[in-house]
């Protein structure tokens, strides 16, 4: 049945959100939009309003400008509007600060629209709802250590239990002090056991050690009925399939999750910047196996190049672990020197892995049109240099790439069973093409960029793919039409 609306007769009362901010300690509060936010408390800065470690602390504020745009087809606030619309913003958010107090059972009653908050850090606006009642996770912030976790009288080996508020920049740095590494994103304000998890998790170190629902091992969850249950292999298994890829926000409101930990280990983070030789994107399509047996990640980034719409520039970040500088330089040379290519800037920087893949925060200053799917090996190993080209002739601005499947990804299929998308045991690459229109952008134009995707640059996609493939849930087109299909199993 449809939500519960502002206006309806079975709408909760004043006094019905009065009772529920009384029983829940005082932790409901109103939800305003971004722009108010700042005006309410005297002003913003620059800074502030375009960091996601900010605004995650702001109820009912994605960390991405694209869910205004999105939905209502205009820019999201400026900094200092004065006229945001309430009915863009959730009605009230509970801060939650035990699986006691998430408002569930109110939400049961009286079935309002229903949206769960870890940090915002969400493409696809799922964090936030217009006239919703928001539960916010983010004061979640218990991180437990434990050399030998058990599941009922079974050992699971060094383990870590993370609430659903504890930000990657937070729990690798913690992990490092135990002297562990956790499989988990390269963006800092990603909560590892939030959407990240429920859609599957690709990561730096994924070919070395798998996806992060491959290692989580257990949840702490609240149900649509108001229960709080704990799901694992041996109890509540359908709900613990679900959870690992089934898509954010979908099966209950986690509150904690317990994951793998592994030794901490040192490695090297080579990045390069513009480099061109030849064929460049079919080089690089090339030779993407050329690594495989370092386990190396790679996110790599091939745009226009500002002096010529016909030349491609190429820039590459990618993690070795457990590998030198000297040997990774050598590595990445390699390739490059061997087709007579030259390279605008390069660093190298050895260092301990939950180091390379920290990030103390991540900015929000671009508008942002995105669209995924996963490139199969096959497709690299039949046609690399079809891969990309026709991107580009149709005139993509844009790919970023992460190799991030293949090694663990794949070898893990036979042993993992879980809700994320099959095709990525198959991926070699999760492939996604984005538009950056500048605030300025006419907004007629807009419509368009929204479905430039589906209509103009995924046809082309399928030519070389086919029509299969699979998206990541969590790095998706908004607008997907077949999204059950496409992204879920």
């Amino acid at each position: 049945s449809c939500r519960s609306a502002p206006g309806d007769a079975s709408f909760p009362s004043d006094d019905a959100w009065g009772a529920l901010h009384a029983s829940i300690s005082g932790h409901l509060v109103t939800a305003v939009p971004s722009g108010q936010f700042c005006k309410d408390r005297g002003g913003c800065t620059d800074k502030e309003w375009t960091r996601v470690v900010f605004r995650a602390n702001v109820p009912g504020v994605n960390s991405q400008f694209v869910l205004v745009r999105l939905i209502h087809q205009k820019f999201a606030c400026v900094i200092r509007p004065g006229t945001a619309s309430k009915k863009n913003v959730p009605l009230y958010a509970v801060l939650a600060t035990s699986a006691n107090d998430v408002g569930i059972a109110f939400a049961k009653t009286y079935n309002p629209r229903l949206a769960v908050k870890a940090s915002g850090h969400d493409y696809l606006g799922r964090s936030t709802a217009r006239d919703s009642l928001l539960i916010l996770t983010h004061l979640l912030q218990n991180v437990s250590f434990y050399e030998d976790y058990k599941i009922g009288i079974l050992s699971q080996g060094s383990a870590v239990t993370v609430g659903s508020g504890v930000l990657l920049n937070k729990l690798y740095q913690d992990a490092q002090a135990d002297g562990k590494i956790v499989v988990g994103g390269t963006a800092g304000t990603v909560v590892a056991a939030g959407g990240y998890i429920q859609g599957g998790g690709h990561s730096a170190i994924s070919p070395l050690l798998c996806l992060a629902l491959d290692n989580v091992l257990q949840f702490k969850v609240v149900t649509g009925n108001a229960e709080v249950i704990i799901a694992d292999e041996t109890q509540h298994s359908d709900l613990f399939w679900a959870l690992r890829g089934g898509g954010a926000g979908s099966w209950g409101v986690i509150i904690s999750a317990t994951f793998r930990t592994f030794p901490t280990f040192d490695g090297t983070v080579s990045s390069i910047l513009n480099a061109t030789f030849g064929n460049i994107m079919g080089l690089h399509a090339k030779h993407i196996f050329d690594m495989d047996d370092l386990r190396p990640a790679q996110y790599f980034y091939a745009y226009r190049n500002a002096t010529s719409e016909y030349q491609l520039n190429l820039g590459m970040a990618t993690f070795f672990p457990n590998f030198s500088a000297d040997a990774a330089t050598s590595a990445m040379l390699n390739v490059i020197v061997a087709n007579e290519g030259t390279i605008g800037s390069q660093s190298v920087q050895e260092m301990n892995f939950n180091d390379a893949v920290t990030s103390t925060d991540d900015g929000v200053e671009s508008n942002l049109f995105m669209g995924s799917r996963l490139f199969p090996e096959a497709v690299y190993r039949d046609s690399p240099n079809a891969t990309y080209t026709k991107l580009f002739e149709a005139g993509s601005i844009a790919v970023l790439g992460h190799l991030v499947a293949g090694g663990k990804v794949t070898e893990n299929y036979a042993y993992i069973d879980s809700a994320v998308h099959p095709k990525w045991r198959s991926a070699k690459t999760h492939m996604v093409l984005v538009a950056w229109p500048a605030d300025s952008i006419d907004l007629s134009f807009v419509p368009f960029l929204k479905t430039a995707f589906q209509m103009v640059q995924l046809p082309i996609m399928e030519e070389v793919i086919g029509s299969d493939a699979g998206s990541y849930s969590n790095e998706a087109d908004s607008t997907e039409p077949n999204f059950q299909t496409t992204e879920l199993p």
